[in-house]
């Protein structure tokens, strides 16, 4: 097994955080910010458990687009095709949808509301007995040039499906545990620039690499449960860390008293820390976290960030609800 030994400290990157960037028509809102992502015309696509679950924004924050009223029982995550195609995934629903940009349906995968056999009572991961095939609350989506579409399905499962771009299941690989192409939630996913599979192992707290065909690679280690991961336009790998102050598993506890909470983190391509902020001291301080989902950059190398709030320990009192769901950091210039 290959590891990447820990980092040294990275230094706080020059980034602004804006966490009212988005103007959301008045009377609309959102109970939390699940995914976000980006498209060719760099409009934000925000998807949330409000009752307007895609939410279409220009760079500027103007309001752009709406679709998706009543198609999904919870909004998870989210990933823009070249072709500006919206995958859409639907955790307690159990299924992978594929729209149009203006919000057609194209293809499902996986059968809405009905989950695979994995043995899982829950949506808690520890309750899983076997590998199963697609899907048991699914959690994410990575897309190949080829059109090849591989979904983590991660809660109540531990595999990673691969899927022709018609939809045709062409092979699964992983199971519940620790070990080498092994799962404790495998929450996001991504395509490196080399066409390796990088995998967010959120509870073993690491990132897993694989060769398309399943093959395990190696392990970056530095993460606090890491749960999406992104590549930008410089082939440089963006962290959503969920910390071990939110979202926390009934019976677990951090691995230490000052463990971190919520941050991003920003790797080069062979695995240095560049940059590293946030930690959830503040978590209500724009430029900080709670609870950080999902992140994406647009062409401009600006950063989206989306927050789970409620569902990871605010519905919970655990920070009031004025907490933000979205922020957008812009570069400082040096």
């Amino acid at each position: 097994m290959t590891q990447r030994p820990a980092s040294p400290p990275a230094p706080r990157a020059a980034w602004a955080a804006d966490e009212h960037w988005a103007q959301v028509p008045p009377g609309w809102g959102w109970t939390e910010v699940a995914g976000v992502a980006t498209d060719s015309r760099d409009r934000v696509l925000v998807f949330n458990r409000g009752p307007h679950p895609l939410m279409i924004f220009n760079r500027d924050g103007s309001f752009a687009d709406s679709w998706g009223e009543g198609l999904f029982m919870r909004a998870h995550g989210i990933t823009i095709a070249a072709d500006d195609s919206v995958w859409c995934v639907d955790d307690l629903g159990h299924t992978v949808r594929k729209f149009s940009p203006k919000g057609e349906l194209l293809l499902t995968l996986g059968t809405p509301g009905r989950p695979s056999d994995t043995g899982a009572t829950s949506i808690d991961f520890r309750t899983i007995q076997h590998p199963g095939p697609p899907f048991h609350f699914p959690t994410n989506v990575a897309l190949a040039p080829n059109g090849d579409v591989f979904i983590a399905d991660g809660y109540g499962n531990a595999r990673i499906h691969r899927f022709a771009a018609d939809g045709r299941l062409l092979h699964s690989w992983g199971e519940p545990g620790a070990g080498a192409g092994q799962f404790r939630v495998p929450h996001g996913i991504a395509l490196c620039p080399q066409g390796r599979v990088c995998v967010a192992d959120r509870e073993n707290g690491r990132l897993q690499f694989f060769s398309q065909d399943g093959a395990f690679l190696e392990e970056w280690s530095d993460h606090a449960r890491p749960c999406q991961v992104h590549f930008d336009g410089d082939g440089q790998i963006w962290v959503a860390e969920l910390g071990y102050r939110a979202g926390m598993w009934p019976g677990t506890q951090a691995p230490s008293p000052d463990a971190t909470g919520g941050r991003v983190s920003l790797f080069s391509a062979s695995g240095t820390l560049l940059h590293r902020w946030g930690g959830g001291d503040h978590p209500t301080a724009p430029g900080d976290f709670f609870a950080p989902h999902d992140l994406c950059s647009d062409s401009h190398g600006d950063m989206y960030v989306a927050e789970v709030v409620m569902s990871a320990g605010g519905n919970r009192g655990l920070v009031p609800p004025h907490c933000h769901s979205l922020q957008k950091f812009t570069k400082v210039p040096r």
